[in-house]
């Protein structure tokens, strides 16, 4: 992804931004539902003698890995009689704080996220461990409104939350046009407007923003709604790939019960080759637990478009995780961490190797 541009910026305290940048994508709030996984098969055993595995994701489709895994089984397969137990969390800083607390193992979360929960506890409690989606992020516009991209100059732009993924990832782009905002204010060439993902549908069919830049299924939802597709941010990234989505695990777990951190990448990796196999199966499999967590499954005008626009990686894109948290210091929204150790992908590559695939490479950014 280009550079941005330089351009005066106000910088924040360390606090103040590391409190933005826990935000994510989804921006639905902090409370998690919980819920057990699958059957234990009869005469399994336990994995590193544990009764659970406390698993974390959200209700979204960029979390497909987990919804499917869960949904057909597999991670409860692989940890055999320890429960796969899940807490579906609505958004960053409470999926942060579930890990930080140690009341769930492991969890997919954003890039954002992820790097504040590494910055915020010095690099002392969590691990990247693994990679799930890359994509399902683009700039929707009212086409009556908005018709090429230099016409989002002076419209009222939705984000999902201040600092949050897609928040970085709208200013730095339109840094990279040449127009100057606010990143706190969200005022400037263009208004950005921090909004609720459940409340953009809305605040967009009535005409009080002009677009959005935000993930899947809310942009499929404002197609849906009369929008139109004028950016699929992936068309900005080398090999149109960037991480939306990592699993992340605690570090004292990693290191007390790595059977059981394997057997998750194990199933992890057996998840993700099977969506990619069986695409339609697994788009249903995964509409079917978000049903199941939230009472409504996604209809298919923008079940289709949005799974589509999704890929499915066992890579965590180390690179693009470090590229995104430039963006942030870049808009004046997180002093520079150093993340250094942030990635222990060592498990997962013993797992590749075994189903004969190659390692993945954590850019220079690993433990040891």
């Amino acid at each position: 992804m280009p550079a941005t541009p330089a351009a005066p910026r106000r910088a924040f305290a360390v606090t103040a931004a590391l409190v933005l940048l826990a935000l994510t994508g989804c921006g639905y709030g902090s409370q998690a539902k919980e819920s057990a996984g699958a059957d234990i098969a009869a005469g399994a055993r336990k994995t590193d003698g544990l009764d659970a595995v406390r698993i974390g994701h959200f209700g979204n489709l960029t979390h497909g890995t987990a919804l499917v895994g869960k949904q057909k089984g597999f991670f409860q397969k692989e940890l055999g009689a320890t429960e796969a137990r899940y807490a579906v969390f609505n958004a960053g800083p409470s999926a942060i704080e579930a890990l930080n607390s140690g009341s769930v193992d492991l969890a997919w979360i954003g890039p954002s996220p992820a790097v504040n929960g590494w910055a915020r506890s010095q690099g002392r409690n969590l691990r990247i461990i693994g990679g799930s989606a890359s994509g399902g992020v683009k700039l929707v516009v009212n086409p009556d409104r908005v018709k090429s991209l230099e016409d989002v100059e002076g419209k009222r732009i939705a984000t999902p939350q201040l600092g949050n993924t897609q928040d970085v990832a709208f200013l730095n782009w339109a840094a990279e046009q040449g127009w100057t905002v606010d990143a706190q204010s969200g005022k400037g060439d263009v208004t950005v407007v921090r909004s609720d993902n459940k409340v953009t549908p809305d605040a967009f069919a009535a005409g009080s923003v002009d677009g959005a830049w935000v993930p899947e299924p809310t942009a499929s939802k404002l197609v849906a709604e009369g929008g139109k597709v004028l950016l699929d941010e992936a068309s900005l990234w080398p090999g149109k790939q960037f991480v939306i989505t990592n699993l992340v695990v605690r570090q004292e777990f990693l290191e007390k019960h790595p059977k059981a951190v394997e057997a998750v990448l194990e199933a992890s990796v057996s998840t993700n080759r099977w969506i990619n196999e069986h695409p339609g199966e697994a788009k249903s499999a995964a509409n079917e637990q978000l049903a199941a967590d939230s009472g409504k499954a996604l209809p298919a005008d923008v079940l289709d478009p949005a799974w589509k626009s999704i890929r499915f990686t066992d890579d965590p894109l180390a690179a693009t995780l470090g590229t995104q948290a430039e963006h942030a210091v870049n808009a004046g929204l997180l002093e520079r961490p150093d993340l250094h150790g942030i990635y222990d992908l060592e498990p997962l590559n013993k797992v590749l190797a075994a189903e004969g695939a190659p390692a993945v490479d954590d850019a220079g950014l690993g433990a040891g």
